[in-house]
């Protein structure tokens, strides 16, 4: 981990923070609670205490407050397997939902059946993307939708009101509380953080490499931006309602981003872009104030350490390892690789099929384009940024054809030397210097799916037996086969069969 102290300094500091660890805990509940609030759509670099250009003062405070994981993942990018992810404690491909609009294996239990036995209230405020709801039993909490709010605060999807409800029911009953606050904020339609455009000047806004300067582009990240600066007043209410009922100095905060943007490179891709995640955590007298640690953790840990946090022993049937040692400053390791998985079969305006799978040390990022051959496209290609792009690139502009190939047409085997390009622009794969290196991260890989029951490109294939009709392909598809939302919910783990992984075999 690393602090701003001086040797001297630090040394005082620790000995004073030792002595609040003894005795934090020592009035009110003796476990703590759990308020986990996460983005939806949000590259973890815009983020302001990340480098980043929007503006998030709550977030930003957060951070000094607590602790900043630099490397945190999800294995999927995209919104239901990762929600799914967070609540099981499992990988995509062994819970049964890693496509979108997914559902888990009947014998998959959640996040809720682990901590109502340890005596927590367990509830869910706003975005859910979760099913079936026999698996997820929360104290669920949503504002009704309405087209148009006048009032800012009301468009959130978060109950303010019911979560006011639970911590002054919590404070009363002394009883300890788990709460999942789900924002959909920064997912588009960027509509809601209207009133906080007016601080972004499209002109003075830095595009990554990974982008094209356009027109549109400048003014949708703009608009993007607005969104995540709505998100972070979210986080600014939830943190003054724990304040006001007096659980701000036994709550375990922790706030994410979910993954990343649905800007090209980020949403539905394996590239760190969309897989990364923020992680900002705080814990008065357990988390160092102002720390930052490089240790990897995964989506997947998330449960384990809520577990471990209110007491409990994590299931050893778990995918996820606790982080619990890292939170208190025992260690500043945690795994060595983490992994990805890409089911693009059924997504709103998806190829037929384009899986990927990847996996990531400290070094190097592995990619397996197991449908090379297929052209990926999704929604953003009928927007208007990309359209612009597609333009600039119908003219010669060699970075804008670039950037609109890298989007649709990609190699079999993607390499990338993360330390020294973070943004994943040079592909090492066909450096024989880099031979070894893919053998090794590609048999780890296989190994890995091999565990978790993925067929690869077969397993890409039955997504459609595992969504509740997303959209008209996938109705279509689960018509014809004469499957009922119910008939899909009992469908029982099948029995893992080896498959070629890819044609590029």
């Amino acid at each position: 981990m690393k602090h701003s102290f001086g040797p001297i300094a630090l040394i005082f500091v620790m000995t004073c923070f030792a002595s609040l660890t003894d005795s934090s805990f020592a009035a009110g509940n003796e476990s703590p609670n759990i308020l986990f609030i996460m983005a939806d759509d949000c590259t973890h670099l815009d983020i302001g205490c990340y480098g980043g250009q929007a503006h998030t003062p709550n977030i930003d405070h957060l951070s000094e407050q607590g602790m900043r994981f630099t490397r945190c993942f999800q294995t999927t990018a995209m919104c239901s397997a990762t929600r799914h992810a967070i609540y099981t404690g499992l990988y995509p491909v062994k819970s049964g939902a890693w496509a979108n609009h997914t559902f888990v294996y009947p014998d998959v239990r959640s996040v809720v059946q682990d901590l109502k036995p340890l005596g927590y209230r367990v509830a869910l405020s706003g975005k859910t993307h979760i099913n079936p709801p026999s698996a997820f039993p929360f104290e669920y909490s949503a504002t009704p939708k309405k087209k148009e709010i006048e009032d800012a605060a009301m468009r959130s999807v978060i109950d303010f009101g019911a979560v006011e409800k639970l911590f002054a029911e919590s404070q009363a009953a002394n009883t300890p509380f788990a709460l999942f606050a789900c924002s959909n904020e920064p997912h588009g339609p960027y509509n809601k953080g209207k009133e906080y455009r007016q601080r972004y000047d499209l002109k003075k806004l830095k595009l990554r490499p990974n982008f094209v300067d356009t027109p549109a582009t400048r003014k949708e990240y703009r608009n993007y931006l607005a969104e995540i600066t709505f998100f972070d007043a979210e986080v600014g209410r939830l943190l003054a309602l724990l304040e006001k009922y007096g659980h701000s100095e036994n709550t375990l905060v922790i706030v994410t981003s979910e993954q990343g943007s649905a800007f090209p490179g980020g949403k539905w891709t394996c590239y760190d872009k969309g897989l990364q995640s923020a992680l900002i955590a705080r814990l008065p007298g357990t988390i160092f104030p102002g720390a930052t640690t490089d240790a990897m953790v995964e989506y997947v840990d998330l449960l384990p350490t809520f577990v471990d946090v209110a007491g409990g022993q994590p299931r050893e049937t778990l995918d996820g390892e606790s982080f619990w040692p890292v939170l208190k400053g025992e260690q500043d390791q945690h795994k060595s690789v983490v992994y990805g998985v890409q089911t693009s079969r059924g997504i709103f305006n998806g190829p037929p099929h384009y899986a990927i799978r990847s996996i990531r040390d400290d070094h190097h990022k592995l990619i397996l384009n197991l449908s090379h051959k297929q052209t990926f496209q999704n929604y953003v290609v009928k927007h208007p940024f990309f359209l612009e792009w597609k333009e600039k690139a119908a003219l010669g502009d060699k970075h804008a054809m670039a950037r609109v190939s890298a989007h649709g047409s990609r190699p079999p085997i993607e390499l990338y030397d993360i330390k020294n390009d973070p943004l994943e622009l040079n592909n090492l794969a066909n450096s024989d210097a880099r031979a070894d290196t893919i053998a090794r991260l590609r048999k780890q890989l296989e190994a890995w799916m091999k565990s978790q029951g993925d067929r690869g490109l077969e397993t890409e294939l039955d997504a459609y037996y595992r969504m509740t009709a997303g959209n008209s392909e996938v109705k279509k598809f689960q018509n014809e086969q004469g499957l009922t939302v119910k008939d899909l919910f009992q469908q029982p783990r099948p029995e893992w069969k080896p498959q070629l992984h890819g044609d590029e075999r």
